[in-house]
């Protein structure tokens, strides 16, 4: 059994979409440490330089490329901006993965990771979310990536393309987005300053770092009971945003105030409780989280503190 997975992976070429992403960043070192073949695919770098929205172009580069594994990653993820400008959200988001997923299909390919969120599942019907749970979107990005996830299943059902589908939690860690939650908490404590909790930090999600995603997409790579299946992201664990925050502020040993603000708008009056069921990916594949919030928290702490020191030389 080790034997032929060693194979596997040795074997295995993966094309990367997104690459130049905080996720993509972290998911190809990870791959290529564990001796997977990477390809980075990215508007913006990356070995190949493509918008995913440009069928001809895509086909062009990637026709003569062989490859035998997709993660697709590429996404307009900001969700402001997806309620600003929704045509562009769904023209990347679902034409995007229409055009991967038939390219993936005519190579033939033996696994397609579709990267959703668990954005899909909006205000949760039920807790802790099972991939069960009614999808109830609310912001145009969460029903590009609804649209998205029904194209991937369509081309499984039809076209026997195996495809997996993910919907993450709060993923974070080295690389993100310093706009977000988390890196925004971080850098506030390490320079002292207030900490901004709207609604009074009353939401709750499932902080996930960046690892545990990378190990469960390896999973996905190498395991057959993957195929066809749609899984929850995360470790399992609910939090508040304001216990979040918290933690940040004690683990940096930071005198920054917690500042508890009123909720920016009138549909966030009630508090956002998110958190999944992972009891199916762990049954299926074997996951489970390697790296606990405070670990990942110390990690991505330390990651922000080089930033900021190389920022004032």
């Amino acid at each position: 059994m080790y034997l032929s997975r060693v194979y596997a992976v040795a074997s295995m070429k993966v094309l990367v979409t997104g690459s130049e992403g905080f996720v993509g960043r972290n998911l190809v070192k990870y791959l290529k440490d564990r001796g997977f073949d990477v390809i980075g695919l990215d508007i913006s770098g990356g070995e190949l330089r493509l918008d995913v929205t440009d069928f001809d172009a895509l086909l062009r580069s990637l026709s003569n490329i062989d490859f035998d594994a997709v993660v697709h990653l590429s996404a307009i993820a900001n969700i402001p901006e997806s309620i600003r400008d929704p045509y562009r959200c769904f023209k990347v988001n679902v034409y995007g993965t229409l055009n991967i997923l038939e390219i993936a299909s005519r190579k033939n390919v033996k696994r397609f990771i579709y990267a959703s969120s668990a954005n899909v599942y909006g205000l949760p019907l039920k807790l802790p979310v099972d991939e069960d749970t009614p999808l109830n979107p609310r912001t145009p990005y969460d029903y590009s990536k609804v649209a998205a996830e029904t194209i991937v299943q369509s081309y499984w059902k039809t076209k026997k393309l195996p495809t997996v589908i993910f919907r993450s939690w709060k993923l974070f860690g080295e690389y993100d987005v310093p706009t977000t939650a988390i890196p925004s908490f971080i850098r506030a404590c390490l320079k002292n300053e207030t900490i901004k909790l709207y609604n009074s930090g009353r939401d709750t999600t499932d902080p996930t770092y960046i690892e545990n995603y990378c190990i469960a997409i390896e999973l996905a790579l190498t395991r057959e009971e993957a195929i066809g299946e749609v899984f929850n992201i995360g470790t399992g664990n609910e939090i508040t945003i304001r216990q979040l925050a918290e933690l940040i502020r004690k683990l940096t040993n930071s005198d920054s105030e917690i500042a508890l603000l009123p909720p920016r708008t009138e549909e966030e009056k009630e508090p956002m409780r998110s958190y999944p069921s992972i009891e199916k990916i762990k049954k299926l594949l074997g996951y489970t989280p390697k790296t606990s919030l405070e670990e990942g928290l110390k990690r991505t702490i330390q990651y922000y503190k080089q930033l900021l020191e190389a920022e004032t030389i």
